[in-house]
């Protein structure tokens, strides 16, 4: 575009669309999950599953079985990173 030419307002508008679409989809990348699973919380951790199932036996790390699937909350993964 050169600074001479002169913007529409369909121009203007498809600028602003695509900013739209932008936000959101950073929005949506940045939102974090309340939940995560056992195999996020290992990647998360760099642990084994053993080692998962330990911390979740003693009491270190509170956990949620729903289904057959286990989930632990994320707050409590980074208190256990603290």
């Amino acid at each position: 575009m050169n600074l001479n030419e002169i913007a529409t307002k369909a121009d203007i508008q498809e600028v602003l669309l695509a900013i739209e679409k932008l936000k959101f989809s950073i929005n949506k990348k940045v939102e974090e999950k309340t939940f995560l699973r056992s195999a996020d919380v290992r990647k998360m951790l760099n642990i084994s599953d053993s080692t998962l199932q330990r911390l979740r036996i003693s009491g270190l790390l509170n956990s949620k079985k729903v289904n057959g699937t286990w989930f632990y909350k994320l707050e409590d993964i980074k208190q256990i990173i603290k």
